[in-house]
């Protein structure tokens, strides 16, 4: 195997482990806001997000129903990510160099959310973005 042959499986090895990486944490997501959740239980505050309703643009919505619509929103995000960084395996296959822009791009907006959610959430999320950064920060690297 020459040195570019490893090179591209080692971007394709690392965009596949970033992909799945992706997958989980869309799982997670997604199995973790099935049911009206809290880490703190059933509080006032919990109970308020799904008892006030409020009209919007034609529809009457809770702010529990905003709260699960964009943590959906956000699992559909994952998702698509998983599947674009899957399909950029067939290009990197010939031509690391290509995905290493898309690559970056995924990388920044991952450390930042991966910032975002270490500040705001908790920490298995964060440790999910963190894992996921470095294995986009890695295929970066790799795709020279």
């Amino acid at each position: 195997m020459t040195n570019v042959e490893g090179l591209e499986m080692n971007v394709v090895l690392w965009l596949r482990v970033s992909s799945i990486v992706s997958v989980l944490f869309a799982a997670g997501h997604t199995l973790g806001g099935r049911r009206a959740w809290s880490p703190l239980g059933e509080t006032p505050v919990l109970a308020m997000m799904r008892s006030y309703r409020f009209d919007v643009e034609g529809v009457s919505r809770t702010y529990l129903d905003f709260y699960k619509g964009f943590g959906y929103c956000l699992t559909v995000s994952m998702l698509l990510q998983a599947i674009v960084l899957w399909q950029l395996c067939a290009i990197a296959r010939t031509n690391p160099a290509m995905v290493r822009p898309i690559v970056g791009s995924f990388a920044v907006a991952s450390i930042a959310g991966a910032i975002l959610t270490w500040f705001f959430l908790f920490p298995v999320p964060a440790v999910f973005s963190a894992a996921l950064s470095a294995c986009l920060v890695v295929t970066f690297l790799a795709a020279r």
